[in-house]
């Protein structure tokens, strides 16, 4: 497949991810009365990715997520040479399913756009997570998702399943991660969605670029070490 079409994919799949995960924390979980809270939330997230990597996955192997893409790269899954040209295409896919959300949110009188389901520390941390806090639990869980990407790939694993242990481990991330940083694990997703927010939002936007990307290269560091043959 060419490189045009896989950035394509990873535009569309990154644009339902953010459109799915974040909509759901701005318009649906924004009423109690509807009843999704955390847990739905963190369920919408893991649902996106699960669809969309069995939707554009034979495509483009369903990143939607620089810190992904990172972390195939050094765990030797992906080309380092299209790996800007897949972040490109990811940001974007993100920017896109703000711009899609923001439409839909402010089609209601009196919308305040507030924090826009964007990441945060210290007093922009849902449950006000000092900055410390908020670094490790980033660079932990993404570490732990690639490690879980790479094992669900494997060429031993289960052939045609990868998706839906990826997208049960992005649920149980967000139920870990929501009342700490409102869970990134993805720069591209927190991107998208701060550009709407703007102020403290994009301010704050430079740990879960840094965060989510140093976890994803550890953490395909230590899968490549514990899985590597005899």
């Amino acid at each position: 497949m060419n490189l045009s079409k896989r950035m394509g994919a990873e535009f569309i799949g990154t644009f339902w991810l953010v459109l799915g995960g974040c909509g759901s924390a701005v318009l649906a979980a924004a009423f109690p009365s509807l009843g999704i809270g955390f847990l739905g939330v963190a369920l919408a997230f893991g649902l996106t990715v699960l669809t969309g990597a069995y939707a554009v996955g034979h495509i483009s192997g369903g990143h939607f997520n620089p810190a992904v893409t990172a972390g195939l790269v050094v765990g030797g899954r992906f080309p380092p040479g299209e790996f800007v040209q897949y972040v490109i295409a990811q940001v974007l896919g993100a920017i896109a399913g703000a711009a899609v959300l923001y439409v839909i949110a402010t089609g209601k009188p009196g919308f305040d756009v507030g924090g826009f389901a964007s990441n945060g520390y210290g007093e922009h941390s849902p449950g006000g997570y000092s900055l410390l806090a908020c670094l490790v639990c980033e660079v932990v869980l993404t570490g732990m998702f690639l490690f879980l990407i790479l094992g669900s790939t494997d060429k031993l694993a289960p052939m045609g399943f990868a998706p839906i242990p990826i997208g049960l481990a992005l649920t149980l991330i967000h139920l870990i991660s929501i009342p700490v940083t409102n869970t990134s694990v993805n720069p591209a997703r927190s991107t998208g969605v701060a550009l709407f927010a703007g102020g403290w939002a994009v301010g704050q936007l430079w740990l879960f670029w840094i965060a989510p990307i140093v976890g994803g290269v550890l953490g395909a560091l230590v899968y490549r070490a514990v899985a590597a043959r005899d």
